[in-house]
């Protein structure tokens, strides 16, 4: 079993997280991105934001403590933790696992490079009128 003060303290561990208030419970950010919450939807839950992969796992070997949350939330990563059925080192890993996927990449190559503009639509170009159908040359036809 663990308490919501141990999952408190254990996501504080993580490097550059923060504890802010969402909906009226607590939620921990990195990078201003949540990863986990405490009090949802009620005091006996935890959540944690996984990769898909991982929640199907995790949801599959442990039903008993994990559950994906209701609708689109649930399809994305958030998983539900039955605080009372889990053991502090299994929320230690999910929770790691939720930040790593949370937190800025490393810098690569790729993170380098300079954001590229969205090319603008253009109109497209439309071709000048035959020299027959131009003003000039039927106004000069005319006179003619």
């Amino acid at each position: 079993m663990i308490t919501p003060d141990e999952f408190r303290k254990l996501a504080l561990r993580l490097p550059e997280t923060v504890e802010q208030q969402h909906q009226g419970h607590p939620d921990f950010r990195v990078a201003g991105k949540v990863f986990a919450t405490l009090g949802w939807p009620d005091t006996v839950w935890g959540m944690v934001k996984l990769p898909i992969e991982e929640q199907k796992t995790r949801v599959a070997t442990q039903p008993e403590v994990f559950e994906p949350a209701p609708g689109a939330w649930g399809q994305r990563g958030s998983t539900k933790i039955r605080l009372a059925a889990a053991k502090i080192d299994l929320i230690e890993q999910v929770l790691r696992v939720a930040w790593g996927n949370a937190a800025p990449k490393p810098n690569t190559e790729k993170s380098h490079a300079k954001p590229q503009r969205r090319e603008e639509k253009r109109k497209p170009e439309i071709a000048p009128p035959p020299p027959s159908l131009r003003r000039g040359k039927l106004q000069k036809s005319a006179k003619d």
